[in-house]
């Protein structure tokens, strides 16, 4: 849907994590005049507990493969750009997972070369898929540094800030309420991940988004045991600078031996199993991350048909998308013009039925 938008817009984004601060960064390098709202303190969502491997890739067909294949370059830029924004790109090995996710950089290596990339493990496949363009970063220092750079472009921000409802006059919503007062808009953007769906029921649309739940574990570790990410049968693992290492799982039920605490002991037996040097790392934070998942799995990105001057943005995986979806929905909301490569992501398609 196309919506005409005046020369200087003037927006509230509604959501501190990394989308948010994109949306946000992005709108005011277009000129907008941005005010970020937070209910909680900045990245206090499930941005702190994403495992934040920046990839193309993906199992089947892809019905956002345009926007999803921008996501690489697009952080390239932004690192360019946003001081303090630093990624990894040491590439990504994967193998035994029979997720059959695959990118166009994908190559098929053999054990030779899986070990001159990965020394640490104990026994390297036969033959891994190798990515050499994919990355990682801290998603929540990124999410810092894109909202300090937006605030140096004249946005602000402002955390622990509940919205409590809209203001609407002719089917427009006109601004937010919040406890501290009333913060008016030309658009409002909907970048709370979990809580869009609510927000959105606010102004009587309903979003088919649930909380999706998965586990982020963290260990202290020596350095130099991952150099790049291994995603194998045994272990999804990546290390920080300072030698944090960090492990992605799947929620599996809220028995007692899989509730977070159990699979980060379970999990670090599998990564000092795999990885040669690896007996001494500590399980140092383990916690439930819920991820912002639609119904049926595609992005939700676009204006509500039912109300106009709200915009929506909640995805997964809400990191990787972050920063091509930032520039794309900016350009939208500035211009007024669509990007053909949020098109299979509109919000009407829920709205419809």
């Amino acid at each position: 849907m196309n919506q005409s938008a005046p020369e200087r817009v003037v927006v509230v984004v509604i959501g501190a994590g990394i989308v948010g601060a994109s949306l946000a960064y992005h709108l005011a390098s277009k000129g907008a005049q941005v005010t970020v709202v937070e209910a909680g303190a900045i990245a206090s969502g499930v941005t702190g507990t994403s495992f934040a491997w920046i990839n193309t890739s993906c199992a089947g067909i892809d019905p956002i493969a345009a926007l999803r294949g921008g996501a690489i370059a697009a952080y390239r830029k932004l690192e360019s750009q946003v001081p303090g924004l630093t990624m990894r790109w040491h590439g990504a090995l994967s193998y035994g997972t029979q997720d059959g996710r695959v990118s166009p950089e994908s190559i098929l290596i053999d054990r030779s070369r899986i070990a001159q990339l990965e020394p640490q493990l104990r026994q390297p496949p036969e033959q891994a898929i190798y990515e050499p363009e994919q990355g990682a970063l801290d998603a929540v220092a990124a999410t810092h540094a894109l909202l300090a750079a937006a605030q140096a472009l004249g946005a602000t921000v402002r955390t622990h800030t509940p919205v409590l409802r809209f203001t609407v006059r002719d089917a427009q919503v006109t601004g937010v309420e919040t406890a501290a007062g009333l913060i008016e808009a030309d658009m409002v953007v909907l970048a709370a991940g979990t809580s869009t769906a609510s927000l959105a029921e606010k102004l009587g649309a309903s979003l088919p988004i649930h909380a999706s739940p998965a586990i982020f574990l963290r260990y202290q570790a020596p350095q130099g045991l991952v150099r790049g990410i291994i995603s194998s049968h045994a272990m999804e693992v990546r290390q920080a600078e300072d030698g944090t290492m960090l492990a992605a799982e799947d929620y599996l039920d809220d028995a007692p031996e899989n509730q977070p605490a159990a699979i980060a002991l379970r999990t670090a037996s599998a990564i000092r199993a795999e990885l040669a040097g690896a007996e001494a790392i500590v399980p140092e934070f383990a916690g439930i991350g819920l991820r912002p998942m639609p119904a049926d799995g595609v992005p939700v990105i676009g204006y509500l048909q039912n109300i106009k001057g709200v915009y929506v943005c909640a995805m997964h995986p809400g990191v990787v998308l972050a920063a091509i979806v930032g520039q794309l929905a900016s350009g939208e909301i500035v211009t007024g013009e669509p990007a053909p490569a949020l098109e299979a992501c509109r919000p009407a398609r829920f709205q419809a039925r």
